[in-house]
């Protein structure tokens, strides 16, 4: 409680999976916390998500890492593939607990973000409440424009997704989204019946195939292809079917149990160029909002629990504003210091993984697998290393 006897007040818009996990990680820390999203009700879609050693160490700071959602670790054995079903590496996933004390999770992600609206006070939710601006940012409370009213804020959290209209509004200058040249499909495919499955990424020419069973005994699959932005095929299992039907067991069956309703397509984008920086008077920008990046590393949703585990962190010492007064600025000045080298660099590195599975010419493929094969344990080790540990989170 401040001071002056005023609650601390953070609205966010937009209710992902970042603006659910800083407004929960805000009312942990005594913040009266409002999501506004323009939906009229919890988004729910998406397939699944792994959650990365970094992202569970961020989720065990903000007092949720033993929630219900847990899901299930990755099996034995996970990594890269051939289309022949040939490994091209494969890692233990004992060894990744034994360097990082956690392994990665699987989770369904309408299960995630239920959890996190759990976490959250039911009142602070408000659907069908799209943010379209924000007055005075930089006074000591800013006036935030929703679609269902005004409401006074200390803190404005930007988590409204990679088409974010309040990157939009204040980075006017901002080129904006880049395509990668790929689009995906995402889907969550019955697993009754079928073999033990291992977590596996097979990489073709200019295509991939993903599969990562689920705790509930359901198998999340992805696939991604070269193509031009906005092409949409007729049918999806139709197009996957040709595309993978040949690729090695258990692909041909996944796909034979896909139900083509179920399927979410979209292009890949990126902001190839980060913003300058990630606040703004009292606007702080998180996870896609502020640094969207291919899947190609599995670290979009993972990056945005780290930006809510941050901010919170760096909030807690950040005193209500009083006239003339406040730190809550310099709080998320030193928010951006801690958060944009890091999205930035991983951003550049997903961009970078991609283009090698973007080869479409035999040669080359040939040649970025035997990089993939030949690439020495310790320099593996090494990449990991940067991406789930050095940040602090409490």
């Amino acid at each position: 409680m401040p001071g002056n006897g005023r609650e601390r007040h953070a609205l966010i818009a937009g209710a992902g999976i970042g603006g659910l996990a800083v407004a929960a990680a805000l009312h942990r820390r005594g913040w009266r916390v409002t999501v506004c999203e323009r939906a009229n009700e919890l988004p729910l879609t998406g397939a699944g998500i792994v959650l990365a050693p970094n992202a569970l160490r961020a989720l065990d700071a903000i007092g949720l890492g033993d929630t219900a959602w847990a899901g299930e670790a990755l099996p034995a054995a996970m990594g890269l593939r051939r289309p022949d079903g040939t490994w091209l590496r494969r890692a233990d996933t004992a060894a990744v607990v034994a360097r990082y004390g956690r392994a990665p999770l699987a989770v369904h992600r309408p299960a995630l973000a239920r959890a996190l609206a759990a976490a959250v006070p039911a009142g602070s939710l408000r659907f069908g409440a799209a943010v379209t601006d924000v007055d005075r940012p930089d006074s000591d409370r800013p006036v935030v424009r929703t679609t269902t009213g005004d409401v006074a804020a200390d803190l404005v959290v930007a988590a409204d997704g990679i088409n974010s209209a309040l990157r939009r509004r204040f980075f006017p200058s901002h080129p904006g989204l880049r395509h990668s040249g790929e689009a995906a499909w995402r889907a969550v495919i019955p697993g009754a019946g079928l073999p033990e499955l291992l977590t596996a990424e097979t990489w073709g020419r200019g295509e991939r195939f993903g599969i990562v069973p689920l705790a509930d005994g359901q198998v999340y699959v992805y696939a991604t292809a070269l193509g031009p932005e906005g092409y949409r095929p007729a049918d999806h299992r139709t197009e996957l079917l040709r595309r993978f039907a040949r690729w090695h067991d258990p692909i041909p069956e996944l796909l034979d149990r896909l139900d083509p309703e179920t399927v979410l397509h979209h292009d890949l984008h990126d902001l190839a160029v980060p913003l300058p920086r990630f606040h703004h008077g009292r606007i702080a920008w998180l996870g896609d909002a502020a640094h969207a990046m291919t899947p190609n590393l599995g670290q979009g949703g993972c990056q945005a629990i780290e930006d809510a585990a941050v901010l919170a962190r760096l909030l807690d010492g950040a005193a209500a504003p009083v006239p003339g007064g406040g730190d809550v600025p310099a709080t998320l000045a030193a928010y951006t210091a801690a958060r944009h080298r890091r999205t930035t660099t991983i951003g550049l590195r997903a961009r970078r993984a991609g283009r090698l599975v973007q080869q479409t010419r035999p040669l080359a493929a040939a040649a970025r697998d035997l990089l993939v094969r030949l690439t020495p344990e310790r320099a593996a080790r090494r990449a990991m290393d940067e991406i789930f540990t050095g940040v602090e989170f409490s």
